[in-house]
């Protein structure tokens, strides 16, 4: 009898590493957010009459048209005639590929009634934990391959030119590999969603080490799994189904690794890079790797310390400011 006792603190350690919460009523409605099809206005310009459209639709998106020709056309917004001029070459182009895309755009966002259900349950959500935080409207607009998501004042832009498929085939001459897991259609409301969660939940710690953004972006990263709780984790990571595998596999190794390392306390600048930025593979770890695992260790860590404090609520997790207090208190053993 006296074995049944370590042997049931483990069961339990266990079970509570492993159990689900749940931060939501089932019944919660959706947030209403708007989709501003400025992609559809910009496509539909006359090439032969650009000026007399670029007019009508300066006039239809007074706010949105000049911070599009600025940012992404590089033009003087109140320069009509010098964009009348370059506006075709930009929807036109074939030697970029730009009409083929934006043909394949027209196609591919001829409906955005599933980006808008996904949404609007995804807000539903953030607006629950966080009722103070503005709802913003999504603007669909064509970047020419220059970005994916852009603020807009309180609002999100999104360039539907870069979720055209990770297939697409004028992808190869613009991004690299690893990047084209996320260019899919069904990435985006992932994608606004966590560009809007970071951008008004900043990080606020003043140390800068490596446990301190690990923990910042992982405790993100669980808030943004736990919004949408029916994708699977890899798909809210950006992970292909292999890297996740990977990731698990070799979990305890990658910690043990980071831990001989001493790496948690360091703060320099390409560790931290190489830990937390876009790549192929984190360098510190394998060639084998994904990149990003600083911050996948980072969610790990954030979903142990609330499993096993049921008592902590989302907001509690997200506004601790203490990266060492969490990741003491996690347990965190892979």
């Amino acid at each position: 009898m006296k074995h049944l006792l370590p042997i049931l603190l483990i069961a339990l350690s266990l079970t509570a590493c492993t159990k689900s919460r749940t931060y939501f009523p089932k019944d919660l409605e959706p947030q209403p957010v708007e989709i501003v099809r400025f992609d559809n206005a910009l496509l539909n310009i006359n090439t032969q009459s650009a000026l007399q459209d670029i007019r009508i639709i300066s006039n239809e998106y007074p706010t949105f048209f000049p911070f599009f020709v600025e940012n992404i056309l590089g033009v003087p917004a109140n320069d009509t005639t010098y964009l009348a001029e370059q506006l075709p070459l930009f929807l036109q182009d074939t030697l970029y590929g730009f009409k083929q895309t934006n043909e394949r755009e027209k196609i591919l966002f001829a409906s955005t009634q599933d980006l808008e259900n996904a949404l609007c349950k995804a807000f539903a959500r953030v607006h629950y934990l966080y009722p103070e935080l503005p709802i913003p409207t999504i603007y669909l607009f064509i970047s020419g391959f220059n970005a994916s998501i852009l603020f807009f004042d309180d609002d999100i832009a999104v360039g539907a030119d870069m979720y055209l498929g990770s297939d697409y085939e004028y992808y190869n001459r613009v991004v690299h590999d690893y990047q084209k897991v996320t260019m899919r259609k069904e990435c985006i409301p992932i994608d606004v969603v966590s560009a809007h969660l970071f951008r008004y939940l900043p990080y606020t710690s003043t140390k800068s080490r490596l446990i301190d953004n690990m923990i910042y972006r992982g405790k993100i990263m669980y808030l943004l799994s736990q919004i949408f709780s029916d994708t699977p984790a890899y798909e809210v990571m950006g992970y292909t189904k292999e890297q996740w595998a990977w990731c698990i596999k070799h979990e305890r190794a990658i910690w043990n690794l980071m831990m001989d390392k001493k790496d948690l306390f360091k703060n320099e600048s390409l560790l931290l890079t190489s830990y937390l930025n876009e790549g192929p593979f984190t360098g510190e770890i394998s060639q084998d790797s994904p990149g990003r695992l600083g911050t996948w260790v980072g969610w790990r860590i954030a979903e142990s310390y609330m499993n096993h404090h049921p008592e902590i609520t989302m907001q509690q997790l997200i506004a601790e400011p203490n990266a060492e207090y969490i990741l003491q208190e996690s347990f965190y053993r892979p």
